[in-house]
Parts: structure tokens; C-alpha cells; sequence
């Protein structure tokens, strides 16, 4: 069993290879300018902290790890078509021919749904979640920020939702080999609304708000999947109408 298994185990190597050295250039590239990514970063903090609050850091060497953790995140980002490509000819040797041509929609997607779950997060959840959370009893307290425990909040939420995001993609290719349809997924929706509502709270600061920013979104991704499934397999659709 082992000697069958060789060649995967081989394969995985190659591909995980290929990621890991990919992610390090891109790393030691993302270096160079770390602190135009973290302004980036710290932009919808700033904008919500109130008058005579700053980010600060407190601990020796946070800001030299900070600039690692930085450059990792962008790194990451930045490496993401690469990470979806490999993973792809990971799985392509055991997909039939016409289904192996679906390697650059593949990437073009996921990449494009992670990077359109950050931009959410980014953009809407984040505004509505600092100001509530910063503001909060700014009465009584100083809002002091340390940067380092901020910075692994921010990726921490932005890989989240990116990963959220690749729901229809994911889908898409599962229904490509048979392996779901919209009526599977309808008819686990009820445990799905659950499961979406538990990643939400888990990701999420410990505000409602913020948990309903991403798990409406989650469940509306939900639905497109259903309507992806049904698209991909017609069948399910033709079935219903001759019943």
C-alpha cells in the first residue's frame, strides 16, 4: 500500500515545494516595503480610534515581528494564484481530460473570491466592527492598541473571510465531479446556517454586528452555491420537471 501511495506522496512534495519557495520570495520582496503594507493595515483602525489614542507597541522586538508577520500576510496574498495552481495539478491526474482545462478559471476564481472575501472584510466589516469596538467605553478608557495583537487580528479575519468567500468556487468543482448537488446542499442548508453562524462568531470580534457582517454574506454565498450546483448538473433540474 505504501509503494502506491509513493508517487502521491512525491507529487505533494513537488507541488508543496513549489508553494513554499513561491511564498518566500514573495516574502523577502514583501519585506522591502513591510511598512506601506501595515499603513495599509492600520488604516481602519486609525480611522476609528478616538482623539488621543494611538497603536502602539509594548513588548521588546514587537515591531521587528510585527514586520515579519506583515510581509508573511502579503506574502501570502501575493502568492495565492501560485498556491491554487499547484493545488490543481495536485488533483489534475485524476480528473478526465476536459475537466483538466479548467485549471485557469480555477485559479482566476478562487484567487479572485479570496481576495474579493478580503476586500469585504476589509472595507465593510472592518469599519462597522472597530468603531464599535474602539469606541466602546472610550469614556472611561484610552484606547491603546499594541500593533502586534492587532496585526494578528487583521489576518487572522482577512484570511477568514477569503476563505469563506471560495464557497461557490469550491462547489462548482465538487458538483464538476458529481460529488454534490442543489439538492444535497438543500437539504443540509439547516445544519449549514448553524455551522456558518458558529465560524462567524469563532472569526469575528464578540459583537453581533460584526458576526451578522459575515454570516449574511456566508449564507448568501449559501444560496449562489445551490444555484451553481443546480447550473453545473441540470439533470437534478430536468428530474424535477418530469416529476
Amino acid at each position: 500500500m505504501f509503494e502506491e501511495l509513493k508517487p502521491h506522496l512525491a507529487e505533494l512534495r513537488k507541488r508543496l515545494l513549489i508553494i513554499i519557495a513561491t511564498i518566500f520570495i514573495m516574502f523577502l520582496l514583501s519585506f522591502g516595503f513591510w511598512e506601506h503594507i501595515l499603513a495599509w493595515m492600520i488604516a481602519p483602525l486609525k480611522a476609528s480610534l478616538p482623539p488621543g489614542s494611538n497603536v502602539i507597541f509594548t513588548k521588546v522586538g514587537e515591531a521587528f515581528f510585527t514586520a515579519l508577520k506583515v510581509s508573511f500576510f502579503a506574502a501570502l496574498i501575493f502568492s495565492l494564484p501560485i498556491i491554487f495552481w499547484q493545488l490543481w495539478l495536485f488533483v489534475a491526474p485524476g480528473l478526465y481530460e476536459h475537466e483538466k482545462k479548467l485549471v485557469l478559471p480555477f485559479v482566476i476564481a478562487a484567487t479572485g473570491m479570496f481576495v474579493l472575501g478580503a476586500l469585504f472584510a476589509y472595507y465593510v466589516v472592518f469599519p462597522f466592527g472597530f468603531s464599535y469596538l474602539i469606541n466602546f467605553g472610550s469614556q472611561l478608557f484610552t484606547a491603546l492598541p499594541s500593533i502586534g495583537e492587532y496585526v494578528g487580528f487583521f489576518t487572522k479575519l482577512m484570511i477568514g473571510f477569503g476563505i469563506a468567500f471560495e464557497l461557490p468556487v469550491i462547489t462548482f468543482f465538487l458538483a464538476k465531479l458529481g460529488l454534490v448537488t442543489d439538492e444535497s446542499l438543500k437539504n443540509f442548508f439547516k445544519y449549514a446556517i448553524i455551522i456558518i453562524f458558529a465560524v462567524a462568531a469563532l472569526l469575528t470580534p464578540p459583537d453581533v454586528l460584526s458576526q451578522l457582517l459575515m454570516a449574511g454574506p456566508l449564507v448568501i454565498l449559501y444560496g449562489v452555491s445551490i444555484l451553481i450546483a443546480r447550473m453545473v448538473n441540470p439533470a437534478t433540474k430536468e428530474e424535477d420537471e418530469g416529476a
